[in-house]
């Protein structure tokens, strides 16, 4: 009687592990991310991929680094460095695309997290000190980490934290 007993609780065990399984979403983070060949780095902050047969930007999301392409704009303190370094990490290499709510901003520029490997590059642009936190909600997804990541390299004053102001024009003429 034991020995039924306890294959009937391993039994509904299994039943019950099956039965979670199938209500929760079943395909990892990993699943639902594309990967793409990053063609060539705009910015610390935008690149070209080819996805879907057809050339689009990529804006990564919660981050922005000092400016170095905006038209009637000269290139920000720490953008020469922010853009060599996504250069440098991006430029022909494939890296996963990960969507947020909104996958497209108003520029028609799609939104993405970066992976490359398990590494987040957003984050990665956030604590080393060539991006600062811009959220746009809905897509905050990754913000509490994200802050996290600015107030480390804040503290420790890396890269653009050395001079804010000048990175992004903050103080009043």
């Amino acid at each position: 009687m034991k020995q039924h007993t306890t294959a009937l609780a391993a039994a509904i065990l299994i039943l019950l592990s099956i039965w979670t399984a199938g209500c929760t979403n079943s395909s990892s983070a990993t699943d639902q991310r594309e990967k793409v060949k990053v063609e060539r780095v705009v910015d610390g902050d935008t690149f070209d991929v080819v996805l879907d047969g057809k050339k689009q930007k990529v804006r990564l999301i919660g981050i922005d680094t000092p400016e170095t392409k905006k038209p009637n704009t000269p290139v920000m303190y720490y953008g020469k460095e922010a853009a060599d370094y996504s250069k440098k990490r991006l430029e022909n290499k494939y890296v996963a695309l990960e969507w947020d709510v909104e996958r497209k901003d108003q520029y028609d520029r799609l939104l993405a997290y970066v992976w490359i490997d398990d590494e987040l590059y957003n984050s990665t642009l956030l604590r080393e000190g060539y991006a600062r936190l811009a959220t746009f909600p809905p897509n905050v997804k990754y913000v509490d980490d994200f802050k996290q990541d600015q107030a480390e390299a804040r503290k420790q004053g890396k890269g653009l934290w050395k001079n804010y102001d000048a990175a992004f024009d903050t103080k009043k003429k």
